[in-house]
């Protein structure tokens, strides 16, 4: 039988540990998301229930491993996953949306002010670009290039010790592979999405030495 998506979202929240209050801003999040994807096609997924998993638990399977965090960067959010929906549940996180493309960027903004989300900045930039050196003790990026792109476009960012925390399908062997010098996966944790039988994996890079050393 189908769930129907606030139920999913419900039970969802329950198996990650997170607080039920959470449902009502982010249905917010995803009402706004469904009305600016007809004019503005944000992401490809449409059906209600598969935007709960497949966007929201998704992005807070990691909510865990952000904890403790105070400043995070995501990379390449497109419609401000993971960074809206871990904004929302951790409201103690400073998150910065990046996004170069302005339909995007102009609903990430729309976002954050219908939502009231005053931990959260929209920075319409490539990552590779933004002229943030050093500013944030954590970057992610949801399936939007390898690992040694993010770290060569994104690895600016980070603050001395900070870490990639990248969210991957299958575990990415090549990709850990294929890093460049000066990088290191510190752990690969095993994500479970509620209501998602695929698998998915988040692993953290770290420097192998502090900047400038």
């Amino acid at each position: 039988m189908h769930t129907p998506p606030h139920a999913a979202l419900d039970a969802g929240l329950a198996a990650l540990g997170l607080d039920a209050s959470l449902a009502a801003p982010l249905r917010r999040y995803l009402e706004l998301l469904a009305r600016w994807n007809r004019t503005y096609n944000l992401t490809a997924i449409r059906d209600p229930g598969e935007m709960v998993t497949l966007h929201l638990l998704d992005s807070l399977s990691m909510h865990a491993h952000v904890r403790g965090v105070a400043r995070l960067a995501d990379l390449g959010t497109g419609a401000g996953l993971p960074g809206i929906p871990l904004a929302i549940a951790l409201p103690e996180l400073q998150v910065t949306l990046v996004e170069s493309n302005g339909k995007k960027a102009r609903f990430l903004r729309e976002a954050v002010r219908t939502l009231g989300l005053a931990n959260v900045r929209v920075a319409e930039s490539r990552a590779e670009a933004l002229d943030m050196p050093g500013a944030f003790d954590a970057i992610t990026a949801r399936a939007m290039a390898t690992l040694a792109d993010l770290v060569t476009v994104g690895g600016h960012l980070l603050a001395p010790g900070g870490r990639l925390l990248a969210m991957k399908g299958a575990r990415p062997d090549a990709e850990i592979a294929d890093l460049p010098p000066g990088w290191r996966v510190e752990a690969v944790h095993p994500l479970a999405v509620p209501g998602l039988a695929a698998e998915r994996h988040l692993v953290v890079v770290g420097r192998t030495a502090p900047a400038g050393a």
